[in-house]
């Protein structure tokens, strides 16, 4: 069964199926309140996002994504590859982000790399066709799955926070690996996508706790 997340109404379908199946996710969706939509624009728009917030807080990745945006209005993938590099990491992207941010923005303009291409691939396809990218690893590509296309079934079991979350939420000793999360988290599907968005919003809510007590 093919999933989508394009409204609150959809989270709320999915949110409702982990629940009646797994009852941990009961208990994090109490403490962890609504759950956001985040869905985000597609194209390079939008996969600049992603790359820019990598390995960055929050408020660190909007301040540089706001100054890349000053120099590149929307983010023309045309108008990007034209700009210096070391105007780029000026702005604050790091070298190796300036390359990978080059490299997608040539494939879009190229005809290589197209949204709507990426619309009518399952997460795997859309998995192999970024991840051919340089730079661009099964995190970001499981990302843009999730929040630029909509899949209700993307995973990024990568992901460490997501990691903690199940650590802490299902009284792990030890965090999971990628390999052992993604197992697990093969009895959410077909909403995986709402299982992420619960854990990160839980992990939000328990680390905030922790920063209050601690």
């Amino acid at each position: 069964m093919s999933t989508r997340i394009d409204s609150h109404a959809d989270i709320a379908t999915g949110l409702a199926w982990l629940i009646s199946r797994e009852p941990v996710f009961a208990e994090m969706s109490a403490l962890a309140g609504p759950l956001p939509l985040r869905r985000s624009p597609g194209g390079f728009a939008g996969l600049a996002g992603i790359v820019i917030a990598q390995q960055l807080s929050v408020k660190a990745a909007n301040a540089i994504e706001a100054r890349v945006e000053a120099l590149v209005p929307d983010l023309d993938p045309k108008r990007f590859v034209l700009k210096r590099d070391a105007t780029l990491r000026a702005a604050g992207l790091s070298a190796a982000k300036v390359k990978t941010l080059k490299a997608a923005a040539k494939a879009v303009v190229r005809g290589e790399l197209d949204h709507e291409e990426l619309l009518a691939l399952d997460s795997e396809g859309v998995r192999a066709k970024l991840t051919a990218l340089p730079g661009i690893g099964p995190w970001t590509a499981d990302i843009y799955c999730l929040f630029c296309l909509g899949h209700g079934d993307a995973f990024a079991a990568g992901d460490l926070a997501l990691q903690e979350a199940v650590r802490i939420a299902f009284r792990h000793d030890d965090r999971p690996k990628e390999r052992a999360l993604l197992a697990m988290a093969d009895g959410w599907r077909p909403w995986r996508g709402v299982a992420a968005r619960l854990l990160w919003a839980y992990y939000r809510v328990v680390k905030m706790r922790e920063g209050v007590t601690g």
